[in-house]
């Protein structure tokens, strides 16, 4: 596998990287999604109305791969069992690159949430242990923004996705029960947020749409011409 995105709930991959999953797959590219809930319980959805829309959602980007950690949904912590079953996900599929939720936010599953890919990339290549598959070591992580706090952060790097927009609003739109059903619809609606989150990332690489991204680690390119 080429990429692999790791999700605190399903809908958080769709909403901070939609785009560029779908422009990675367009491009040949094998990206899988491992949510790490259920996301449930929510106001207006159940199990069964989040994996629907969870499975509209993946065919509007054409994943094929995803997959659901089955670790609880509000109170997922990084203890050491849940780190072993993301370690064995990872080394099942031997992504170069992994993605997981910026690190600083104030929902306690999306920060739980990067400090177990963190660790569990790091596991993933020890021996001697009972984690099913051989070791194997991504190459690096990826941060995605999917932030409840009011935090003006810089990203390293953001994709433009202007032409993968109708497709991840699409499949933003398939989680009906999360942002659609039940919300205030007195302009801005959420839905008007979100659109207006991709055009703000967009305009900053003077292009329509984007998305974006962090790394702790530095970016290397083979040239400047890389750079748009």
């Amino acid at each position: 596998m080429d990429m692999l995105v790791i999700a605190p709930h399903p809908d958080d991959a769709e909403l901070s990287m939609g785009g560029t999953i779908a422009k990675m797959i367009a491009a040949g590219w094998d990206v899988g999604i491992l949510d790490l809930t259920t996301g449930e319980p929510t106001p207006h959805g159940s199990e069964s109305i989040r994996a629907a829309e969870t499975a509209a959602a993946s065919e509007a980007l054409g994943v094929r791969w995803r997959k659901n950690a089955g670790l609880p949904n509000r109170s997922l912590q990084p203890t050491l069992e849940a780190r072993a079953i993301i370690a064995g996900y990872i080394r099942q599929t031997r992504p170069r690159w992994l993605f997981a939720p910026y690190w600083e936010d104030a929902h306690p599953d999306h920060v739980a949430a990067t400090e177990l890919v963190e660790a569990a990339r790091f596991w993933a290549k020890l021996s001697k242990t009972d984690l099913p598959g051989e070791p194997y070591h991504p190459e690096r992580i990826y941060y995605y923004f999917s932030i409840h706090l009011r935090l003006a952060v810089q990203p390293a790097v953001i994709v433009d996705i202007s032409d993968e927009w109708e497709k991840k609003w699409e499949a933003i739109n398939a989680y009906e029960s999360q942002f659609i059903t039940g919300r205030p619809t007195e302009p801005p609606t959420l839905m008007d947020r979100f659109r207006d989150d991709g055009a703000h990332w967009g305009r900053l690489i003077n292009r329509k749409y984007g998305e974006p991204f962090a790394t702790r680690e530095p970016l290397a390119v083979d040239s400047l011409r890389d750079f748009l």
